[in-house]
Parts: structure tokens; sequence; C-alpha cells
């Protein structure tokens, strides 16, 4: 059977699926913190290649050429495709977004179609497999909104600077967004209190108090090093606001992860109507919604009045496996779309 293998490497995880055929059998997540520790991108590849086994073909996209460990985006994919290149054997493409798979030797003269593009193979396997919808991946870090239909992706912007201003790209992430980001005051016992512009606390700490946190969504440390309880994330919570866990009630800080959640909410939905003012979806096209924040965009969706289709259920998979998909959808898509497009 072919075995293919995607890669997605991102600044803060790499994830990567095996498929045999076009069903995925296999997918992985690890923490790579290139921005600290770039050798921790080569252990992982290592091993991941090691338990996948043999494989035909590996598929690769990034968004970690982005990290602030490099001095351009250039010299980010250059880096990136070089360790890939040095670790892995065999047939290895690297996905180029609308120019599609691309070798090695390509890298150099097509940076800025591999830069970033992760976020075009999983909507492109999204608009192989559904007549229309807003495609939606809500990750750690940021969030795509990209409407698919006739079988095509309808993006306006391409680079991340063109996608930002299009709306298709909101930097409001699940677990690692910090709150300073989220809002700049929130409401609190009745009134509303200024957000310090600290690393106190991250959206991890506002989902776990409001209980929607799965925990193998948080794989990174907390802002101060801290226990990842709901304890600890209270407390982080609290000093957002200039204030200790102690000051209020349980039921207060609950409240207040609740207006930080709202407040996020809000952006990916400004983001997305923005997007759908383009009118180029009809007002029955669901959306397809990947990512670790799932829960976010199935309340989106609710707000839309859209049906939600998990980008799991667009993909042959165990069912055991379905979390895990959608969290590496650009990885699954690249496995699954190299035994559906000529390399």
């Amino acid at each position: 059977m072919a075995r293919a293998l995607g890669w997605d490497i991102g600044g803060a995880h790499l994830k990567a699926a095996l498929t045999e055929d076009d069903r995925v059998i296999k997918v992985w997540q690890k923490v790579t913190p290139i921005w600290r520790d770039f050798d921790s991108l080569s252990a992982a590849v290592d091993e991941i290649e090691e338990e996948a086994g043999d494989v035909s073909v590996h598929l690769v996209t990034m968004t970690g050429e982005v990290s602030d460990h490099f001095p351009s985006r250039r010299t980010g994919v250059e880096r990136i495709a070089r360790v890939i290149a040095e670790r892995l054997s065999g047939d290895i493409r690297l996905y180029g977004g609308a120019a599609g798979f691309l070798s090695l030797g390509d890298a150099r003269s097509n940076i800025f179609d591999i830069a970033s593009a992760n976020w075009h193979a999983s909507a492109t396997l999204a608009a192989s497999r559904i007549e229309e919808a807003l495609f939606i991946d809500m990750g750690s870090t940021t969030t795509d909104l990209v409407p698919v239909s006739e079988k095509k992706v309808w993006a306006k912007g391409h680079t991340d600077r063109d996608r930002l201003a299009s709306g298709e790209l909101v930097y409001q992430g699940y677990t690692r967004t910090a709150l300073m980001a989220v809002a700049r005051d929130v409401p609190f016992v009745g009134r509303s209190i200024p957000v310090m512009n600290e690393l106190f606390a991250t959206m991890a700490d506002v989902q776990r108090v409001i209980g929607v946190l799965d925990e193998a969504d948080d794989l990174h440390e907390a802002a101060d090093g801290g226990d990842k309880t709901i304890e600890g994330s209270r407390k982080r919570i609290a000093r957002m606001v200039g204030m200790d866990a102690v000051d209020a009630r349980d039921g207060a800080w609950e409240w207040l992860a609740h207006a930080f959640a709202e407040a996020q909410v809000r952006a990916i939905h400004d983001a997305a109507l923005k997007v759908l003012s383009r009118d180029e979806l009809t007002d029955d096209a669901p959306l397809v919604v990947a990512g670790a924040g799932r829960p976010v965009l199935k309340r989106l969706a609710a707000r839309l009045d859209r049906g939600v289709v998990d980008f799991s259920d667009l993909i042959d998979c165990p069912s055991d496996l379905r979390d895990g998909i959608c969290r590496a959808a650009p990885a699954c898509a690249l496995a699954v779309l190299a035994n559906e497009k000529p390399a």
C-alpha cells in the first residue's frame, strides 16, 4: 500500500500524519518551541520518522519560518527545509499552496509560496470533499478562515500580510494567545476594568477555568511556569486585572474568564463577517471546523446560524483519531492529497 507522511512544522508544535492509500492511520503532535530550542525540531522529526517506518513520500508544509529565531522568513524556510533534507530520506516534497508540491531544490526560488501555506492544504482538502463551506482552523496561536466552493479555494490573500488584511488570518489562538491581546478592558464585578499589558495569563487559562479545555491541547508551560490547574489559572487571570485570586470569589474569576472568551469569539466573528461579506458562499454553506479551538468555532457557527462539519468527517480514519486529525488538519490533508494529486 502507498504510505505517505504529511508534516506541518510550526513554531510551537510539529504535527504529522501517516496514511496508507488515503486512510489516516496515525497522527503525531510534538512540542517544538523553535524560537527557544531549534534542535527540538530535529529531535521530533527523528522520533516521528522512526515510529512511522517506511513511507513512499514525505509532504511538508510550515509556518515555523516566522519564528523570531530566524532573521527573515526566507532564512526560516531555507533552514527548516535543510533540517528536513538532512533527516528524511526518499521522496520529499514541499507544499507551495496554489503552486502545488515542489521539490527541495525549488525551495529557494519559491520561498513565499512555501511560507505559511499550511492553511491552503487543509482548505484544498475541504474543497475536494464538500460542495461549499467556510473552512476555519483555530490552532493554539492563530485562526484561518477560507471560503471553499466549486472544488476551489477562494482565498483573497496568500501572504500573511494580505491574509491579515482580508480577514482570512486572525492572530487569536485557543491556548497560546496572551490575554492582553484579546481585550483591552473587561467587565468584572459590575464594572469595566482595563487589562494589564503583561504576559500574566493565556487563553489556556481561560479555557481551563470555563471548563472546556482538553489538556492535550495545552502542551506548553503556563505563562508563570506554574501549575496548570484551575486554581493556577484563576491566579494568573486575576493578575491581568491587578488582583490576586483570594480577592474575589471563584465565581467572579469564572465570569472574568467568560468575558475573555467572549472577546475572542467576537474577534473571530468580525473576521468571519468580513470574509462572508464577499458573498462567495450561500447562506446554507456550513462551517468546516478544525484545530484545537473547535469548541470556539462551534459557538461561532451558532452565531452565524450555520451548520458545522468536523474536518475529520471529510477524511477516512479510525474513530479514535478524529480529534488528532482535527488538531493536525494540514498534515493530514497533505498525506491524503499525496494520493490524489500528482506530486
